[in-house]
């Protein structure tokens, strides 16, 4: 998984990091969105996905990462 972010987009409702606080942060100065984690581990997954659907502004968009199988011939 990859996430990104945009910055221009986000409100700073603050939603993401209720869902995921390893990975999401806000500026204190503003409460625009920071990423701390842009590869987060599997145990986290659930949770960016919960924070990018409900962003109210669209800000947070998650990329799967495709896992290809190696096929080793002898």
């Amino acid at each position: 998984m990859r996430v990104h972010i945009d910055q221009e987009k986000c409100c700073g409702a603050g939603s993401c990091v209720l869902s995921a606080p390893e990975v999401f942060d806000q500026r204190e100065e503003d409460g625009i969105v920071v990423l701390l984690d842009a590869e987060p581990p599997a145990d986290l997954h659930e949770a960016v996905h919960e924070a990018a659907a409900i962003c109210p502004a669209s800000a947070i968009s998650v990329e799967q990462a495709e896992q290809a199988e190696r096929v080793e011939r002898v």
